[in-house]
């Protein structure tokens, strides 16, 4: 997101007037669906924080302190974030010694004598051990710090860990707004069937139409018809989403399902025309979005397409 969606004024303009006032809290969360922009914010307000000589309420971009944090060289900046292992292998959490040598520095003196800054990403890939040693830091916090914590899903956080952050919960906009910024985009594609197919969320919209995703949309849903009619062979049809973004392919299956369910609630024919009953559409759906999961760990994606393709008449 390279301009600051409508959607974050609120947002930031409360930040604005807490900064004004001297009341910044001490641990910012911030949370809500990918795809709106939760990390531009927090690299604007990052940005506000560690300039120099701010105008408008925004970063000059000019100070030494935009330009050390351009350059990814600001003193007073820290990551918490995904690190490899001794393997060279990205970890799937962040643990304890990370936020131990964070939460160290954070005891020191500001080297440029202003604002230290912590941002952990995602926060909700904290392992328990690092979620007890952050806790100390957010019960004890110095002065003139802030850790800002960007959570896709804050459900994962303990409720010690929310309890003691000011959450900014990030909501998907009206479809005027999110159509207004991705026609702003200069995408190629149709934005009103990207938001269709992104549930009204920009970002991901945005994404489909980068990515061309959108006939990968429309070849689920064919696919998942003729699975449902038994014209399709589950196998196959799990080797060939393996090879070809399988976790795309899963967050499609679970919207085409969620779209069916409502479709045969409303006693409505819906887009798989599936002969099944409300209760069978939504054990299905529900093991697509666990087979999402899934796929975020070290299990084959063949083995998992396949689980979750054969229970279509569960």
């Amino acid at each position: 997101m390279s301009a600051a969606p409508a959607w974050h004024t609120p947002h930031w303009q409360r930040l604005q007037q807490a900064l004004e006032q001297g009341r910044v809290p001490h641990a910012l969360l911030l949370s809500g669906a990918g795809g709106l922009g939760k990390r531009v914010f927090a690299g604007r307000w990052v940005a506000r924080l560690l300039c120099d000589a701010p105008q408008a309420g925004e970063a000059c971009g000019r100070c030494q302190g935009c330009r050390l944090r351009a350059a990814g060289t600001h003193p007073d900046l820290h990551r918490l974030e995904l690190a490899p292992n001794r393997e060279g292998k990205l970890r799937s959490e962040i643990v304890i010694d990370q936020v131990r040598t964070v939460c160290e520095k954070l005891t020191l003196a500001s080297q440029l004598g202003g604002w230290r800054v912590v941002l952990i990403d995602p926060a909700d890939a904290l392992n328990a051990a690092a979620y007890n040693a952050l806790l100390k830091t957010l019960e004890e916090p110095p002065a003139a710090a802030l850790l800002i914590l960007l959570a896709d899903h804050p459900e994962r956080l303990p409720a010690t860990v929310r309890s003691r952050c000011r959450r900014m919960h990030f909501q998907l906009p009206v479809l005027a707004e999110a159509k207004a910024w991705l026609d702003a985009q200069v995408l190629h594609g149709d934005s009103v069937q990207a938001l269709d197919a992104a549930e009204g969320n920009p970002g991901l919209a945005a994404n489909f139409l980068r990515e061309g995703a959108l006939p990968r949309r429309e070849a689920v849903r064919s696919e998942l018809a003729l699975l449902l009619a038994q014209r399709a062979d589950a196998l196959a049809l799990a080797q060939r989403w393996s090879q070809d973004n399988p976790a795309q392919r899963l967050q499609f299956a679970a919207h085409w399902l969620a779209r069916e369910l409502r479709a045969q609630v409303a006693g409505e024919r819906g887009p798989l025309a599936a002969l099944r009953t409300p209760l069978q559409l939504a054990q299905w759906f529900a093991q697509a979005n666990r087979a999402r999961e899934l796929l975020r760990g070290p299990l084959r994606a063949d083995l998992v397409l396949l689980e979750f393709l054969s229970l279509r008449n569960a």
